[in-house]
C-alpha cells in the first residue's frame, strides 16, 4: 500500500493523547458551543481537538489528504486518507454524560487500514490493524460469543443530523428489534458503540445517517476483533453507506432479516 502503518499508528496515538488532554480540561469548565443544525452541536473543544490532531498529522506526513468531521479537510498528492472525530459524542460531552471520544482512521487505496478510538475519560486506547488484530490498551480484543438475538443486547443511535428526515428515521427498526431482543442501549458515540461490539460488551449495533468518520475505525476495529460489518441488505459496508450493522457475526443474519421487515 506504499505506507508505514507503524508510522501511522504512533502519529496516531501521539495525536489522540494530546487532542484527549484537550477534551479533559474543556470538561471541567464552561465552554462555547454552537450548532451545525437544530439541534447538532460543535463546541470551541471540537475545534480545538481536531487542529491538534491535524497538526500531528501535517507534521509526519505532509502529503496525506484528510477528512475531519469539522471542516478540517485536506488535500494531499500522498496515497493516504487519515478520517477524524475529534469529538465523537459532543452532545454527552456538553452535558456532561461521560461517553464520548476520539476517532482517528487511516485509509489507503480504498482500505481502512488502521484504526484507533480513545477515550479519555477512561484512558482506553481501542485499535485495529488491517488483517492485524484489534486490541484494548494492547490487549487482544474478542467480540462475543452470543448465537441468539433474543439472547442478545444491542445498541443503537438516532442522527441529530437532518432528524426530521425519513430516510433516517430509526424509530421503526428500533421498536422491531426491541421485541427481538434482550435489550438495546443508545449512548451518543457511534465510534465508542462500535468499539464495544469489538470488545463483547454489546453483541450488534446499526445506525442510520453516519458518516465516514463515525465508522472508519470503529468498523475495522469490530472486523478485526472477528465481528461483521455490512449495510442493512448485508452487502459490504462502505464509509458512504446509509446504515451500518455490526455484530459478532454470530447474529448478523438474524439482525439483517430483522431490519429487512421494515419496507424502504
Amino acid at each position: 500500500m506504499g505506507c508505514d502503518v507503524q508510522a501511522v499508528q504512533k502519529v496516531a496515538r501521539e495525536a489522540a493523547i494530546a487532542a484527549g488532554k484537550i477534551l479533559l480540561e474543556g470538561y471541567t469548565r464552561e465552554i462555547k458551543i454552537s450548532y451545525k443544525g437544530d439541534i447538532d452541536l460543535v463546541t470551541e473543544v471540537d475545534w480545538a481537538s481536531e487542529k491538534e490532531i491535524i497538526r500531528h498529522i501535517r507534521q509526519s506526513f505532509p502529503d496525506h489528504s484528510i477528512l475531519g468531521e469539522e471542516g478540517g479537510i485536506v488535500s494531499g498528492a500522498g496515497n493516504g486518507r487519515w478520517i477524524i472525530d475529534p469529538l465523537d459524542g459532543t452532545t454527552n460531552y456538553t452535558h456532561h454524560f461521560p461517553f464520548f471520544a476520539i476517532s482517528i482512521g487511516f485509509e489507503s487505496e480504498g482500505e481502512v487500514l488502521y484504526g484507533l478510538v480513545y477515550d479519555p475519560l477512561r484512558d482506553q486506547v481501542f485499535e485495529a490493524h488491517r488483517e492485524g488484530g484489534a486490541t484494548l490498551n494492547r490487549v487482544p480484543l474478542s467480540v462475543s460469543r452470543t448465537t441468539s438475538l433474543s439472547k442478545s443486547l444491542l445498541v443503537t443511535g438516532f442522527s441529530s443530523s437532518k432528524p426530521d428526515d425519513p430516510e433516517r428515521d430509526n424509530l421503526p427498526f428500533f421498536n422491531r428489534l426491541s421485541r427481538r431482543v434482550q435489550g438495546i442501549r443508545r449512548t451518543g458515540s457511534a465510534a465508542l458503540d462500535l468499539c464495544y461490539v469489538g470488545m463483547g460488551a454489546v453483541d450488534g449495533f446499526w445506525e442510520i445517517g453516519l458518516a465516514p468518520w463515525d465508522t472508519a475505525a470503529g468498523g475495522l476495529i469490530v472486523r478485526e476483533a472477528g465481528g461483521r460489518t455490512s449495510d442493512r441488505k448485508n452487502a459490504r459496508h462502505e464509509l458512504t453507506s446509509s446504515m451500518i450493522v455490526a455484530s459478532n457475526g454470530h447474529i448478523h443474519e438474524e439482525i439483517i432479516t430483522v431490519l429487512g421487515e421494515i419496507s424502504d
